[in-house]
């Protein structure tokens, strides 16, 4: 039986459009907008703006690029499983245990990160404890039925939506000057404190890879199709919107900060969405912000949960991970396959009562931080791979087309090739991408390994079975 006739009996098909839809909008707005963007702001300056925009037109591009593939066969492992038809077992296996690590180092992180956040507006309860009753909570969640995931994830993200819209109205209103109480600082801002990047250009390659890090999370709608009523509406039209999304959520509140406070202001550099509010007068602005942090980040641990542990669940289903993790219980839920994704965040609990846990993070996000562009970069290729495959009738039946094929693609790819070269010329993120290089490495050597094993099974396989086929054929004349 097919892989993806596997994976539909086995996942139930709960997710309507809407929540489907709410889940990609929401998983454009992570915590990483909230918290990361004061230290890219602090960083590089005002021109930050324009990196969140360059690096926002390349997402668009590679999300197309997604949409194209996951719209012509909606798959619970995405783009692991294009890339496993595409370019080879060994590519699929690769990218999908790449992936899963990522987010289950994400999830470590998040667990810890939302304790802290708990710590500041409830003091009293060690961060430990905290983190325990989120990972039981969410986990939990992602247990019961892929609806509960569903639920919970659509309504952090109308809560994160509605927080950024606000921001947003607010700080148009201040710019233009009829906000009460505040006096528009027009541009000066933006070009009266050293210019758009009065530190150079050397921390802005810097600070792309920390953006293209916020950014990661688009691709979830995709991951979370092969659970939904009707996968090639909901993937279209989240996918078709992703363009607005960036634009809106990401640039325009950036936009907002850096016009209306300094770049190099302290409190920027600590929450930048607080510090603009607290200029405004916005009473209550330092609780309205951590609660909204506290939900990016709970949004962010719950999704890690559900995209790890489905990515493991299609590993497992294809044959390129531990049998255990791709069944699943009587819900529909593939429940092992959770408890694993969701074992890191347990681990971390346990690091945080006993040890401090800030050099573990600190390397684990180290190895995980280049992920995204290996994961674009093995896009980029399975789509360029797969549409050539293709007979032109069936080019012209996809549902979705990457514009400018193969034109952009190729452009998109060489993008990202060009940032992996910067990186490795910039002695601040030479680590994290050596790190990143050397997971990578074991992950395709690991998938090498597996797809010769696997070829010569089937040899093997189809030498033993063929004597008894030429006798069965024998008889039969």
């Amino acid at each position: 039986m097919p892989t993806s006739a596997l994976s539909s009996n086995a996942l139930k098909h709960s997710i309507n459009t809407r929540q489907l839809t709410m889940i990609g909008i929401g998983g454009v707005i992570g915590a990483g907008l909230f918290v990361g963007s004061g230290s890219t702001i602090s960083g590089s300056g005002p021109g930050i703006v324009l990196v969140y925009l360059f690096v926002g037109l390349v997402i668009i591009l590679v999300m197309r690029m997604l949409a194209e593939l996951a719209t012509a066969s909606p798959e619970t492992g995405s783009f692991s499983t294009y890339a496993s038809r595409e370019l080879g077992s060994w590519a699929g296996l690769a990218v999908g245990w790449l992936y899963a690590f990522h987010w289950c180092v994400t999830v470590a992180f998040e667990a810890i990160a939302g304790a802290a956040v708990a710590a500041q507006l409830v003091p009293g309860v060690p961060t430990w404890a905290y983190a325990l009753i989120f990972m039981v909570i969410l986990t939990a969640v992602n247990l019961a039925a892929v609806t509960s995931f569903a639920r919970f994830e659509f309504w952090f993200a109308m809560i994160k939506v509605a927080a950024i819209v606000l921001f947003i109205v607010v700080g148009i209103a201040a710019f233009l000057g009829v906000f009460p109480g505040f006096q528009s600082p027009g541009v000066d801002n933006l070009l009266g404190h050293g210019g758009l990047f009065p530190k150079g250009m050397t921390p802005v390659l810097l600070a792309t890879l920390t953006v293209f890090f916020s950014y990661f999370g688009t691709e979830l709608v995709t991951i979370a199709a092969g659970e939904a009523k009707d996968p090639v509406l909901a993937v279209r039209r989240s996918m078709r919107s992703v363009s607005w999304r960036i634009l809106i959520f990401y640039v325009g509140s950036i936009l907002i900060v850096v016009t209306l406070l300094p770049w190099d202001a302290t409190e920027v550099t600590k929450s930048p969405y607080t510090a603009v509010l607290n200029e405004l007068h916005v009473p209550g602005a330092q609780l309205v912000m951590n609660l909204v942090v506290l939900t990016a980040v709970l949004s962010c641990l719950n999704s890690g949960i559900y995209s790890s542990s489905r990515m493991l669940f299609s590993l497992a289903r294809r044959g390129e991970g531990p049998r255990a993790l791709g069944t699943t219980g009587t819900n529909g839920v593939p429940i092992k396959a959770v408890l694993a994704a969701s074992s890191a965040g347990f681990l971390a609990v346990i690091a945080n009562y006993f040890l401090p846990t800030g050099t573990v993070f600190t390397f684990l996000l180290s190895c995980s931080g280049s992920v995204a562009i290996v994961v674009y970069l093995t896009i980029c290729a399975t789509q360029i791979v797969g549409r050539l495959k293709k007979t032109p009738a069936e080019r012209d039946e996809l549902p979705v087309k990457m514009w400018g094929f193969p034109y952009l693609s190729y452009l998109v790819a060489a993008i990202l090739l060009v940032i992996i070269g910067g990186m490795a010329l910039t002695p601040a993120s030479q680590t994290p991408l050596e790190l990143t290089s050397l997971i990578t490495a074991i992950a395709v050597v690991a998938g090498m390994v597996h797809q010769k094993k696997t070829a010569r099974t089937v040899t093997a396989r189809v030498s033993t079975e063929r004597p008894v086929l030429d006798d069965v054929l024998t008889n039969d004349h």
